[in-house]
Protein backbone atom coordinates (compact mmCIF):
# COMPACT_ATOMS: atom_id res chain seq x y z
CA UNK A 1 0.00 0.00 0.00
CA UNK A 2 1.40 3.55 -1.14
CA UNK A 3 2.21 5.51 2.15
CA UNK A 4 0.86 9.33 1.98
CA UNK A 5 2.62 11.50 3.88
CA UNK A 6 0.98 14.45 5.65
CA UNK A 7 3.75 16.32 6.31
CA UNK A 8 4.21 19.80 5.68
CA UNK A 9 8.05 20.48 4.81
CA UNK A 10 10.46 17.12 4.84
CA UNK A 11 13.99 17.33 3.47
CA UNK A 12 16.09 14.89 2.81
CA UNK A 13 19.85 14.56 2.71
CA UNK A 14 21.27 11.65 1.13
CA UNK A 15 24.79 10.71 1.51
CA UNK A 16 26.41 7.01 0.67
CA UNK A 17 26.22 3.97 3.12
CA UNK A 18 26.17 1.18 0.91
CA UNK A 19 26.30 -2.40 2.47
CA UNK A 20 26.41 -5.64 1.50
CA UNK A 21 23.45 -7.95 1.34
CA UNK A 22 21.18 -7.27 4.65
CA UNK A 23 22.41 -4.34 7.08
CA UNK A 24 21.38 -3.02 10.26
CA UNK A 25 21.37 1.00 10.73
CA UNK A 26 22.09 3.18 13.66
CA UNK A 27 20.02 6.05 14.03
CA UNK A 28 19.64 9.05 16.74
CA UNK A 29 16.76 11.03 16.80
CA UNK A 30 15.61 14.40 18.05
CA UNK A 31 12.74 15.91 18.29
CA UNK A 32 12.82 19.42 19.62
CA UNK A 33 9.37 21.29 20.70
CA UNK A 34 8.82 24.98 19.67
CA UNK A 35 5.73 25.16 21.03
CA UNK A 36 4.83 28.64 22.30
CA UNK A 37 2.26 31.21 22.94
CA UNK A 38 2.75 33.37 20.24
CA UNK A 39 2.65 30.85 17.33
CA UNK A 40 0.04 28.22 19.67
CA UNK A 41 -2.21 30.32 21.69
CA UNK A 42 -1.79 30.92 25.53
CA UNK A 43 -0.84 27.74 26.77
CA UNK A 44 -2.51 25.69 29.29
CA UNK A 45 -1.23 24.95 32.95
CA UNK A 46 1.44 22.74 32.90
CA UNK A 47 2.19 22.31 28.99
CA UNK A 48 4.37 19.40 28.41
CA UNK A 49 4.66 16.28 25.87
CA UNK A 50 3.85 12.54 26.60
CA UNK A 51 6.55 9.99 25.72
CA UNK A 52 7.44 9.87 21.80
CA UNK A 53 6.80 5.88 20.91
CA UNK A 54 6.18 4.36 18.12
CA UNK A 55 7.64 1.44 15.80
CA UNK A 56 9.75 0.69 13.10
CA UNK A 57 8.29 -1.61 10.83
CA UNK A 58 7.55 -3.25 7.08
CA UNK A 59 4.87 -2.37 4.61
CA UNK A 60 2.52 -4.82 5.86
CA UNK A 61 1.60 -2.44 8.84
CA UNK A 62 -0.01 0.92 9.32
CA UNK A 63 0.01 2.21 13.07
CA UNK A 64 -1.92 5.53 11.73
CA UNK A 65 -2.67 7.32 8.44
CA UNK A 66 -3.83 10.87 8.09
CA UNK A 67 -7.25 11.06 6.73
CA UNK A 68 -7.79 7.71 8.28
CA UNK A 69 -9.83 6.60 11.95
CA UNK A 70 -7.06 6.83 14.30
CA UNK A 71 -6.90 2.88 16.35
CA UNK A 72 -7.70 2.12 19.57
CA UNK A 73 -4.12 2.95 20.81
CA UNK A 74 -3.60 5.71 18.77
CA UNK A 75 -6.56 7.59 20.56
CA UNK A 76 -5.24 6.12 23.77
CA UNK A 77 -1.88 8.17 23.57
CA UNK A 78 -3.83 11.15 21.93
CA UNK A 79 -6.57 12.00 24.78
CA UNK A 80 -4.08 11.26 27.85
CA UNK A 81 -0.61 9.53 26.94
CA UNK A 82 -1.12 6.55 27.63
CA UNK A 83 1.09 4.33 25.43
CA UNK A 84 0.02 0.61 26.92
CA UNK A 85 -2.82 -0.55 24.53
CA UNK A 86 -0.72 0.69 21.42
CA UNK A 87 2.31 -1.18 22.52
CA UNK A 88 0.71 -4.31 23.81
CA UNK A 89 -2.18 -4.56 21.49
CA UNK A 90 -1.16 -3.13 18.40
CA UNK A 91 2.88 -2.87 17.65
CA UNK A 92 3.76 -6.49 19.74
CA UNK A 93 0.84 -7.89 17.99
CA UNK A 94 2.73 -6.73 14.77
CA UNK A 95 5.79 -8.15 16.10
CA UNK A 96 4.99 -11.70 16.91
CA UNK A 97 3.15 -11.09 13.20
CA UNK A 98 6.54 -10.48 11.61
CA UNK A 99 5.16 -6.86 10.26
CA UNK A 100 7.55 -5.08 13.24
CA UNK A 101 10.84 -5.24 14.48
CA UNK A 102 10.64 -2.91 18.19
CA UNK A 103 8.52 -0.58 20.50
CA UNK A 104 10.60 2.69 20.56
CA UNK A 105 9.96 4.54 23.58
CA UNK A 106 11.62 7.87 24.00
CA UNK A 107 10.40 9.01 26.66
CA UNK A 108 8.84 12.58 27.28
CA UNK A 109 8.78 15.92 28.01
CA UNK A 110 7.75 17.63 31.13
CA UNK A 111 7.59 21.11 29.57
CA UNK A 112 6.40 23.66 26.17
CA UNK A 113 9.85 23.57 24.89
CA UNK A 114 12.80 21.22 25.17
CA UNK A 115 13.88 18.34 23.22
CA UNK A 116 13.67 14.11 23.24
CA UNK A 117 16.53 12.53 22.39
CA UNK A 118 16.53 8.91 20.90
CA UNK A 119 20.31 7.62 20.70
CA UNK A 120 21.32 4.10 19.19
CA UNK A 121 18.45 2.99 17.49
CA UNK A 122 19.24 -0.06 15.53
CA UNK A 123 16.94 -0.24 12.79
CA UNK A 124 16.71 -3.54 10.11
CA UNK A 125 16.77 -3.49 6.92
CA UNK A 126 13.80 -5.72 6.53
CA UNK A 127 11.74 -2.78 8.95
CA UNK A 128 12.94 0.65 7.42
CA UNK A 129 9.77 2.35 8.26
CA UNK A 130 9.43 4.86 11.06
CA UNK A 131 6.30 5.26 13.19
CA UNK A 132 6.40 7.69 16.05
CA UNK A 133 3.99 9.80 18.09
CA UNK A 134 3.41 12.20 21.01
CA UNK A 135 0.16 13.69 22.77
CA UNK A 136 0.44 17.25 23.34
CA UNK A 137 -0.64 18.11 26.87
CA UNK A 138 -2.85 19.05 28.17
CA UNK A 139 -5.58 18.56 24.89
CA UNK A 140 -8.69 16.72 24.17
CA UNK A 141 -7.12 14.74 21.44
CA UNK A 142 -3.97 16.02 19.91
CA UNK A 143 -1.24 14.90 19.07
CA UNK A 144 2.59 14.70 16.84
CA UNK A 145 2.72 12.00 14.41
CA UNK A 146 5.22 10.73 11.26
CA UNK A 147 3.64 7.59 9.68
CA UNK A 148 5.86 5.48 7.97
CA UNK A 149 8.62 7.28 7.19
CA UNK A 150 11.08 5.31 4.80
CA UNK A 151 14.78 5.42 6.44
CA UNK A 152 15.93 3.77 2.87
CA UNK A 153 16.31 5.42 -0.46
CA UNK A 154 13.46 5.04 -3.32
CA UNK A 155 16.13 2.31 -5.33
CA UNK A 156 16.18 0.48 -1.58
CA UNK A 157 20.51 0.32 -2.32
CA UNK A 158 21.27 2.62 0.59
CA UNK A 159 19.93 4.31 4.09
CA UNK A 160 19.34 7.65 4.37
CA UNK A 161 22.04 9.83 6.22
CA UNK A 162 19.53 13.08 7.23
CA UNK A 163 15.63 13.03 7.34
CA UNK A 164 13.94 16.86 9.05
CA UNK A 165 10.88 17.14 9.42
CA UNK A 166 8.50 20.02 10.59
CA UNK A 167 6.20 18.61 12.72
CA UNK A 168 2.33 20.38 13.20
CA UNK A 169 -0.49 19.25 15.65
CA UNK A 170 -2.86 16.86 14.55
CA UNK A 171 -6.56 16.08 15.85
CA UNK A 172 -6.90 12.46 16.00
CA UNK A 173 -10.62 12.44 15.49
CA UNK A 174 -11.90 11.00 18.76
CA UNK A 175 -12.67 14.11 20.71
CA UNK A 176 -14.62 17.03 20.03
CA UNK A 177 -12.77 19.63 22.31
CA UNK A 178 -11.42 22.68 20.48
CA UNK A 179 -9.25 24.22 23.09
CA UNK A 180 -6.18 22.55 25.56
CA UNK A 181 -8.37 22.52 28.20
CA UNK A 182 -11.62 21.32 26.94
CA UNK A 183 -13.42 18.98 28.87
CA UNK A 184 -14.27 15.12 27.82
CA UNK A 185 -16.72 15.20 24.87
CA UNK A 186 -15.78 11.70 23.04
CA UNK A 187 -16.99 11.94 18.96
CA UNK A 188 -19.26 8.90 18.41
CA UNK A 189 -18.57 7.96 15.24
CA UNK A 190 -15.06 9.26 15.37
CA UNK A 191 -13.80 11.33 12.42
CA UNK A 192 -10.46 10.71 10.42
CA UNK A 193 -6.96 12.09 11.88
CA UNK A 194 -6.76 15.34 10.48
CA UNK A 195 -4.48 18.51 10.59
CA UNK A 196 -4.78 21.46 13.16
CA UNK A 197 -2.02 23.78 10.80
CA UNK A 198 -3.78 26.94 11.11
CA UNK A 199 -6.72 26.21 12.64
CA UNK A 200 -6.86 27.66 16.75
CA UNK A 201 -5.19 28.00 18.97
CA UNK A 202 -2.35 27.04 16.29
CA UNK A 203 -0.97 29.08 13.20
CA UNK A 204 1.28 28.31 10.22
CA UNK A 205 4.18 27.93 12.00
CA UNK A 206 5.76 24.35 12.86
CA UNK A 207 5.38 22.92 16.75
CA UNK A 208 8.54 21.21 16.07
CA UNK A 209 11.04 19.56 14.43
CA UNK A 210 12.00 15.64 13.88
CA UNK A 211 15.94 15.17 13.27
CA UNK A 212 16.74 11.70 11.79
CA UNK A 213 20.57 11.30 11.28
CA UNK A 214 22.10 8.23 10.51
CA UNK A 215 25.21 7.08 12.59
CA UNK A 216 26.65 4.22 11.15
CA UNK A 217 25.67 0.75 9.06
CA UNK A 218 25.98 -2.73 9.81
CA UNK A 219 25.90 -5.51 7.63
CA UNK A 220 25.19 -8.80 8.64
CA UNK A 221 28.53 -10.08 8.90
CA UNK A 222 29.10 -7.53 11.59
CA UNK A 223 26.05 -8.48 13.30
CA UNK A 224 26.85 -11.55 13.65
CA UNK A 225 30.14 -10.65 14.88
CA UNK A 226 29.23 -8.21 17.43
CA UNK A 227 27.31 -11.45 18.98
CA UNK A 228 30.55 -12.59 20.02
CA UNK A 229 31.30 -9.56 22.79
CA UNK A 230 28.89 -10.09 25.99
CA UNK A 231 28.18 -7.14 28.29
CA UNK A 232 27.52 -8.01 31.91
CA UNK A 233 26.61 -5.85 34.79
CA UNK A 234 27.74 -6.86 38.59
CA UNK A 235 26.05 -4.25 40.76
CA UNK A 236 27.43 -5.71 43.93
CA UNK A 237 30.45 -4.42 42.61
CA UNK A 238 29.31 -1.57 40.84
CA UNK A 239 31.27 -2.54 37.94
CA UNK A 240 30.50 -3.37 33.93
CA UNK A 241 31.91 -6.57 32.34
CA UNK A 242 32.90 -6.40 28.84
CA UNK A 243 33.96 -10.22 27.60
CA UNK A 244 35.80 -10.45 24.12
CA UNK A 245 37.49 -13.72 23.85
CA UNK A 246 37.37 -13.53 19.97
CA UNK A 247 39.95 -10.28 20.53
CA UNK A 248 37.24 -8.15 18.19
CA UNK A 249 39.01 -4.81 17.99
CA UNK A 250 37.11 -2.24 20.50
CA UNK A 251 37.08 1.55 20.28
CA UNK A 252 34.98 2.95 23.16
CA UNK A 253 32.50 2.61 25.09
CA UNK A 254 29.94 4.85 26.11
CA UNK A 255 27.07 5.09 28.30
CA UNK A 256 24.13 7.63 28.05
CA UNK A 257 21.32 8.09 30.38
CA UNK A 258 17.43 8.10 29.88
CA UNK A 259 17.43 11.61 28.21
CA UNK A 260 20.12 10.86 25.88
CA UNK A 261 22.74 12.66 27.80
CA UNK A 262 26.49 10.76 27.60
CA UNK A 263 27.50 10.42 30.97
CA UNK A 264 30.48 8.10 30.40
CA UNK A 265 33.02 7.10 27.89
CA UNK A 266 36.05 4.92 28.08
CA UNK A 267 38.85 4.10 25.41
CA UNK A 268 39.07 0.29 25.20
CA UNK A 269 42.59 -1.79 25.19
CA UNK A 270 42.00 -4.50 23.10
CA UNK A 271 43.98 -7.82 23.49
CA UNK A 272 41.84 -8.54 26.40
CA UNK A 273 39.72 -11.58 27.16
CA UNK A 274 37.88 -9.47 29.36
CA UNK A 275 37.58 -5.41 30.57
CA UNK A 276 35.74 -3.58 33.69
CA UNK A 277 34.32 -0.52 33.45
CA UNK A 278 33.54 1.26 36.68
CA UNK A 279 29.98 2.90 37.35
CA UNK A 280 30.12 2.92 40.99
CA UNK A 281 29.52 7.10 40.31
CA UNK A 282 26.24 6.35 38.31
CA UNK A 283 22.60 7.27 39.90
CA UNK A 284 20.07 4.80 40.13
CA UNK A 285 18.36 4.41 36.75
CA UNK A 286 17.86 3.23 33.06
CA UNK A 287 21.26 3.75 30.95
CA UNK A 288 21.79 2.85 27.63
CA UNK A 289 25.32 0.64 26.74
CA UNK A 290 27.19 1.81 23.49
CA UNK A 291 29.52 -0.71 22.78
CA UNK A 292 31.78 0.90 19.18
CA UNK A 293 34.34 -1.31 17.64
CA UNK A 294 37.08 0.27 15.62
CA UNK A 295 35.36 0.05 12.29
CA UNK A 296 32.25 2.08 13.77
CA UNK A 297 30.03 -0.87 14.13
CA UNK A 298 28.51 -0.68 17.90
CA UNK A 299 26.46 -2.99 20.17
CA UNK A 300 23.69 -1.34 22.39
CA UNK A 301 22.25 -3.15 25.67
CA UNK A 302 20.38 -1.14 28.82
CA UNK A 303 21.81 -1.41 31.80
CA UNK A 304 19.62 -0.65 35.31
CA UNK A 305 21.01 0.36 38.01
CA UNK A 306 19.21 0.09 41.42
Amino acid sequence: MKKKYSLSCYLFLIFSSSSIGQSVAGYNIIFESFWNATDHGTLPNSPHWSSLVGANHNNNVIFLEMGEIASQGIENIAETGNFTIYRDNEVNLSITNGNCEQFINGGGLGSAIGTIHINGLEISENYPLLSLVSMIAPSPDWMIAVNGINLRNKENTDWLNLIEIDLFIYDAGTDAGTTYNYGVSDITPHIPINSLKGVSPFNDNPVGKLTISLQNVLNTKNVDLFENIKIFHDPTMGKIYISNYKNIELNYLEIYNILGGLVKKVRLQNNLPQTQVDVTHLNKGIYIINLKNTKGAYKIKKLIIN
